[in-house]
Parts: structure tokens; C-alpha cells; sequence
């Protein structure tokens, strides 16, 4: 079975889940995890319905491949199912937050790592109906329109995508976003990590940060960007793949997805702010 088809496959799955969630926004009773790697973060019946649907799709296409996934039943940890070099990361609806309160950014992400490397992603824009869609040896992909990262260098009005949350472990906030908002950069917070990076992917963006990304917010975003010719790196710069996926439980995964001419001078802002 081609990559091509392995794509298609999944990009109609999450066109088809997002097509019955999407008119539920605004319309679910918020929940709260409650297992220790979620930081009690929301969750809705809809992620789980749509996880449940995601994975038996998968596991019907795909019986030998493994699965790791945001939600489990009960919220009391993520769904693991053991596979091969092949595991699909799914997160059912990123921007669960925008969903509960119907404010129309919130995607269906679908990602395969082979042996810990994104070999392809989907992040279907569940409001506008947009796919960004990628994978190994077929580009990247806005339904079908061909994505590529910006080319020039950054400029002050070029905008900058940044987590909803950046409060760090000890409270504060990062010193180069306080300089940033002294500078009045044109700095953008959608609530939702992968359709920020979408932006990137889209060249409409030069950059997206996200401080407390888990590995479903990273997997899709990271396929498709670097399919675009963007890097995804950790914030220091280090490489982030491949992932050790056999004890993964959660973990934060801080990421930058940066347009090629815009991630190092991007890395040294951070570092040149973080040694202040």
C-alpha cells in the first residue's frame, strides 16, 4: 500500500470525523481530565467518540500498526495500543477549549511515526473545511493546493503564532514574550498548536511556539511543516525525532516550527532572552 493511499485514506477519515463534531460546538458539556500528565486540561465526550472512531478505522486498515492517543474512556491516562515500527498519533480534536466555548479553530489531527520520525500527517480544519495533509514523497498539501514556508526573511510585520498558554512551571512568563509585546510584534494565539503551525506550513506565518505541547500536538504539525520545508525543533534547537514512543505517557514536548530563513535567528532570540 502506497503513502498516497495510506494519505487519502486518512485525510477522508478526518474529514468524516470532523464533519459530526463540527456541528456540535458550542453544545457539549465540558469535562476535566484527571490522570497527572494532563495538568487538568478539557475534554468533552465528543474527543472521546471521535478517538474511538479514529482508532477503530485505523486498527481495521491497519491491524499490525500501533496507536497512542489523547483520550482514553475515563481520563485517566492516553490510549496506548502496542504495534510494530508503525504508531498513529491521534488527537480528536485539537483546541478543545475553542470547541466547548463554539469558537470556530479547532482541528481533527491524524500522524503516523515510523521507528519515531513523522512519515505523515493530517490536520483537518474542522470550521473551514481545510485539510493540510502530508507524507513522505508526496509534498505538502492544502486539499489541493501545494504548501510551501515562507522564503524571505523575517520582517516586523510578519506574524509570529504563540501557544495560548505560556506560563512557565514557576509562574512567570518568558522574558523574550515580554520583549516581544514591548516591540509590539504581530504575535497571534489561535488556541489550537497545529492549525498555528498550519500557518506556518501556509507561509501566512514565519513561526509558531508552543511551550506545553504533548507529542499528539507535535506529530501531525511536525509531518506536515517539514514536508513544506520548515523545521520543527525543540526550543534550544535540538532535534526532537525520533521520539521513544514505548514510554511515552504524556510528557510536555516544547516545539518551534520556524519557516527555513526564520529558525536560527528565531532560537537566538530565545536563548539571547532566556540568558537575561
Amino acid at each position: 500500500m502506497s503513502s498516497d493511499d495510506d494519505l487519502r485514506f486518512v485525510r477522508e477519515l478526518a474529514r468524516a470525523v470532523a464533519a459530526e463534531i463540527a456541528p456540535l460546538a458550542g453544545r457539549v458539556r465540558r469535562e476535566t481530565k484527571t490522570h497527572a500528565a494532563a495538568q487538568a486540561e478539557t475534554v468533552t465526550e465528543c474527543d472521546r467518540a471521535a478517538q474511538r472512531r479514529i482508532v477503530a478505522a485505523l486498527r481495521a486498515r491497519f491491524p499490525a500498526d500501533g496507536v497512542i492517543g489523547e483520550e482514553d474512556e475515563h481520563g485517566e491516562g492516553i490510549t496506548r495500543i502496542a504495534g510494530g515500527g508503525r504508531v498513529w498519533v491521534i488527537d480528536p480534536i485539537d483546541g478543545t477549549n475553542n470547541f466547548v466555548a463554539g469558537f470556530g479553530c479547532f482541528a481533527v489531527c491524524i500522524a503516523r511515526l515510523d521507528d519515531g520520525v513523522p512519515a505523515l500527517g493530517v490536520v483537518h480544519d474542522a470550521t473551514r473545511g481545510i485539510s493540510y495533509a502530508a507524507a513522505r514523497g508526496c509534498g505538502a498539501w492544502a486539499d489541493e493546493r501545494p504548501l510551501r514556508c515562507r522564503a524571505e526573511p523575517y520582517e516586523p510585520n510578519d506574524l509570529l503564532m504563540l501557544t495560548c498558554n505560556l506560563v512557565r512551571s514557576d509562574g512567570s512568563l518568558p522574558p523574550w514574550f515580554l520583549r516581544w509585546c514591548q516591540e509590539a510584534r504581530k504575535l497571534r494565539m489561535l488556541g489550537s498548536a497545529a492549525l498555528e503551525a498550519m500557518a506556518v506550513a501556509a507561509g501566512q506565518a514565519q513561526a509558531a511556539i508552543t511551550l506545553h505541547g504533548k507529542l499528539w500536538d507535535l506529530a501531525a504539525p511536525a509531518a506536515i511543516v517539514e514536508a513544506a520545508g520548515g523545521i520543527v525543533s525543540g526550543l534550544d534547537g535540538a532535534p526532537l525525532f525520533p521520539i521513544e514512543l514505548r514510554s511515552y505517557q504524556g510528557a510536555r514536548i516544547p516545539f518551534v516550527a520556524a519557516a527555513p530563513r526564520v529558525h536560527a535567528a528565531l532560537l537566538a532570540e530565545l536563548a539571547s532572552a532566556r540568558g537575561r
